[in-house]
């Protein structure tokens, strides 16, 4: 395990990326009810970033989730550095507690909570590990750590890594069917204009 994987548990991307896969799970993008396999997608989210043994939550976990999942959503869809930075300040203010090292019982390596215990509520622990995960790619990047699909067929939550230019689209998929989307309506207008 390398130091930045000690660092959150795994890594800081891993981190702020798992928190994109739990906002994906928890907020819905399109008008209706939350989907009934909820808690099972996000337990199985939970299971893919390492989380072992029982994972329960209770319906005033998953309440209380949504929450802060709709709140860290905010960071996502922040318009520019100094916003998301702003975002991050005011979710951290208040909820994160003094850093500490913890192995969780021995179960894990050491690595780095802000959460008040190894006990905290699954909201608590999610919130604030989330929200020092995109602080800490704020600040190496010096750009916003994450965004938001801007397909608009899609909007799924994503994280920004490396030194380049912002993201603008989840995946490379979503980036392709928008320029040809772009594409097809340009050669339609000029095939419109020119006319018979």
């Amino acid at each position: 395990m390398t130091a930045q994987e000690a660092f959150l548990g795994s890594s800081v991307p891993h981190a702020a990326q798992r928190a994109a896969d739990i906002i994906d799970v928890l907020v819905p993008r399109g008008a209706g009810p939350h989907p009934p396999d909820e808690r099972a997608r996000l337990i199985a989210v939970l299971r893919a970033y390492g989380e072992t043994g029982p994972i329960e939550v209770s319906a005033a976990d998953l309440t209380e989730l949504r929450r802060a999942a709709a709140d860290l959503r905010e960071v996502f869809a922040a318009s520019d550095v100094a916003v998301a930075a702003a975002l991050i300040n005011g979710l951290l203010a208040g909820r994160a507690h003094p850093p500490r090292l913890t192995t969780h019982g021995g179960e894990s390596g050491w690595h780095l909570h802000v959460d008040g215990s190894d006990d905290a509520p699954w909201a608590e622990w999610f919130l604030t590990s989330s929200g020092l995960a995109l602080a800490v790619l704020l600040a190496e990047r010096q750009a916003p750590p994450a965004g938001l699909c801007a397909s608009p067929s899609c909007g799924k939550p994503f994280v920004n890594v490396g030194r380049g230019a912002a993201r603008r689209y989840c995946s490379t998929a979503c980036g392709t069917r928008e320029r040809v989307a772009r594409h097809r309506v340009s050669s339609h207008r000029t095939i419109e204009t020119a006319g018979p």
